[in-house]
């Protein structure tokens, strides 16, 4: 009887996504401007995570910030 590695097991399952994260036109939260996301986890567009304010964690106005 042989059993198998953790890696090879790993290979065995599948992840399945969520009903709705589906690859669509989405407004990016920043800008708003559209861009192509692969997932509802995708947010951001491009532009936006490669400015150096993303970067840096620099927030984009005085409304992006919380205060209570």
């Amino acid at each position: 009887m042989t059993r198998k590695s953790n890696a090879a097991r790993a290979g065995d399952l599948q992840t399945k996504r969520a009903t709705g994260d589906v690859p669509q036109q989405r407004q990016c939260l920043r800008c708003e401007a559209s861009f192509w996301s692969e997932g509802f986890g995708e947010r951001i567009c491009r532009r936006c995570k490669g400015s150096n304010s993303w970067r840096n964690a620099v927030p984009a106005g005085p409304s992006s910030t919380r205060r209570r």
